[in-house]
């Protein structure tokens, strides 16, 4: 029997931070469990990133309490991943919004994904027996649209695909912070399982031209500074690369995908084997770059079995 996924061993509960990234605008982050985003308006909160669970969801709010008692009136999701999108229910907000990309995926394959995570993710889905099943949006945009909590602005965008084919960014001029969800980490690995490598540089350019003074990333801790920001840019664009090359090299030959692993990872080890969530990333990314380093455009849809089989595959 292949050994257990990385991330099934990860039973540890992880420590979390609340840190203010500007004025009314704070980073929800647990040591690169997934990120959540707070942004106090006049008279109500928006959340950005709703958690795995509610259970999780519970502890943005503790931390929202601690500094506002102003109802959350906006959950901004910024992909369809299930440990981003299921504990939306917790905050009983009017307003869920996603790209119409992201909402088209879940309606694709959010219940998959759903089930694919759920085995590689116990820790996170703790409590899973409160999620009301799949999380949809009450508000979709194509491309942009603006929310005004009461004078703040907060622009929502889609910059281009990366992470996702519908990755968001949230921007608050005010303060020129974004809340980048999956496309930036820091000191954390990039799940790139339903990612597009070729277009990723190119949304990762569109964000830096922002020129922001902090971010807060999908996971790893805030960005604050434009040194740290530019620093988290530069080593995105340096993970997504390293793993897209050898993988494409390998298949340009005609190699297997075990090959292919092969290679990424003696690329990648020497540079981000201390990164949160490496080693349960790889299998996933080796198997999308070489995907789509064969033509598929449209990542494969993940299910619990297409993941066993694909880490079975892997293990010879």
């Amino acid at each position: 029997m292949a050994k257990a996924f990385a991330s099934q061993g990860d039973l540890t509960e992880k420590t979390i931070t609340f840190d203010e990234i500007g004025e009314g605008l704070y980073a929800f982050t647990a040591e690169g469990d997934p990120n959540s985003g707070v942004i106090i308006g006049d008279e109500s909160v928006m959340i950005v990133e709703a958690q795995a669970t509610p259970r999780l969801a519970q502890k943005v709010i503790e931390k929202v309490r601690a500094v506002t008692d102003k109802p959350i009136s906006h959950v901004v999701l910024t992909h369809y991943h299930a440990v981003r999108v299921l504990g939306a229910s917790a905050y009983e907000a009017d307003q869920i919004i996603m790209s119409d990309a992201a909402r088209a995926m879940v309606a694709e394959r959010g219940q998959e994904d759903w089930d694919s995570e759920f085995q590689r993710f116990p820790r996170l889905f703790e409590g899973h027996e409160s999620i009301p099943g799949l999380t949809w949006p009450t508000t979709t945009f194509s491309d942009s649209m603006t929310v005004y909590l009461g004078k703040r602005r907060v622009d929502i965008r889609h910059l281009g695909r990366a992470h996702t084919a519908g990755d968001a960014v949230i921007h608050v001029p005010d303060q020129n912070v974004m809340f980048t969800g999956d496309i930036v980490e820091y000191h954390s690995a990039c799940y790139c399982g339903d990612g597009h490598f070729g277009d990723w540089g190119g949304t990762l350019d569109r964000i830096a031209a922002y020129d922001v003074d902090a971010i807060a990333p999908g996971r790893g801790g805030a960005l604050v500074g434009r040194a740290q920001v530019d620093a988290a840019i530069a080593s995105t664009r340096d993970f997504v690369e390293s793993t897209y090359r050898p993988a494409a090299l390998v298949a340009a030959r005609g190699g297997t995908l075990k090959e292919a692993w092969d290679a990424v990872r003696a690329a990648c080890d020497p540079k981000f084997s201390d990164y949160a969530i490496y080693e349960h990333c790889l299998p996933f990314n080796v198997a999308r770059a070489y995907d789509e380093a064969r033509g598929i455009d449209t990542p494969r849809i993940w299910t619990a079995q297409r993941d066993l089989e694909m880490w079975e595959a892997l293990q010879g």
